[in-house]
């Protein structure tokens, strides 16, 4: 096979869904699990894996956000309520019951898909803004009253669940320092984005895209389009529940702080800017959400001794800058930076008749 796609063909079905259709593309794709599971960890310092830990969050936050808006159709606004109470389920079990933080992990996972699925009920009747209000609704239910007021409160430990050294391992692999953090949230990275890329090839996957794009037509064919929606609702939770308890290696103390209604909002801004309905929009969403706000970082480091309050005022440039992204993109890339790698790709794939 060429290392190009002109001129390939298949004889068969499984050499047509081939994940890695050519040799070459087989090989850049060892090259790149050798960089991020090999390269990067032994080489890179402390505060670049950190930088590349924080990244893997914000993919993991948002897998099933671009599930629900990319590939079934359903808007969401409140996805932080999920991490949180995945997040809070893998602490309780941990702190409470003495699980390991391994087991702690997929039935947080199911706590949350199943908290999920109760605010996804309403997607049966309505769409739209009253699916936007009922799933911001869900942020302020869970975070701001139900673990603020209530789960907050086990054990009396008051408003945050403090995570004592090696209370996080996996067997002996006690996960505390950056390296660890990152080959942890790398791992989880990979997992969940080869289970969620597998599911979205398939009937449930094909489902959900046909919900997307036309829900009645949809159900005209067959389908179902209650129990995949809920379903849609259940998977993502399912992440964003896993992607919280994988958050919690990143925290010395849990705290309903670290969920806000911004963050949920910032999830979002990470589809837009990634590319809606697109895996590889979450990963250039993310590299370039984090990315930009440490580029921020060092460009406001010089002006600081001139301007001190600009150290205290960060928040609200991050904001700033963060609407002001969401804007130029929706302007000038309205269909993301996974639409500008596939037009590049395919000047490269097709050349010289990439025209």
């Amino acid at each position: 096979m060429s290392y190009l796609p002109c001129g390939v063909y298949h004889e068969f079905y499984k050499q047509d869904q081939a994940w890695w259709q050519t040799r070459f593309v087989r090989g850049k794709m060892i090259l790149l699990g050798l960089l991020v599971f090999a390269v990067v960890p032994l080489t890179a310092g402390n505060y670049t894996l950190g930088a590349l830990s924080e990244v893997a969050y914000t993919i993991l936050g948002a897998l099933g956000v671009q599930l629900l808006i990319g590939y079934c159709g359903q808007i969401t606004l409140g996805h932080a309520a999920f991490l949180a109470v995945g997040g809070y389920t893998s602490a309780l079990l941990m702190l409470q019951l003495h699980l390991p933080y391994v087991l702690t992990m997929p039935l947080a996972g199911v706590a949350a898909g199943l908290w999920s699925v109760l605010f996804g009920l309403p997607s049966a009747k309505v769409k739209g803004f009253y699916l936007i209000m009922t799933t911001m609704a869900a942020q302020f239910i869970t975070v701001d009253f139900v673990i603020t007021q209530y789960v907050s409160q086990v054990g009396g430990r008051g408003q945050a669940f403090s995570l004592p050294p090696g209370t996080m391992k996996i067997g002996p692999w006690v996960i505390e320092s950056d390296r660890s953090i990152y080959y942890l949230l790398a791992v989880t990275t990979a997992l969940l984005t080869l289970a969620l890329a597998n599911l979205l090839r398939s009937r449930v996957g094909r489902a959900w895209v046909a919900i997307r794009d036309n829900d009645i037509a949809a159900e005209a064919m067959g389908i179902n389009i209650v129990y995949y929606k809920l379903l849609a609702f259940f998977t993502a939770g399912f992440i964003g529940g896993v992607a919280g308890a994988a958050g919690l290696s990143r925290l010395a103390a849990i705290s309903p702080e670290h969920f806000p209604w911004f963050w949920s909002l910032w999830l979002v801004g990470v589809i837009l800017i990634g590319g809606a309905g697109s895996l590889h929009g979450v990963f250039f969403g993310s590299l370039f959400m984090v990315l930009v706000m440490e580029a921020l970082k060092f460009a406001l480091v010089p002006l600081t001794p001139i301007f001190p309050q600009l150290a205290m005022k960060f928040l609200f440039l991050k904001e700033a800058t963060f609407g002001l992204a969401i804007a130029v993109f929706l302007i000038y890339e309205p269909n993301g930076l996974a639409y500008r790698w596939w037009q590049i790709k395919n000047y490269f794939n097709l050349w010289p008749f990439s025209y």
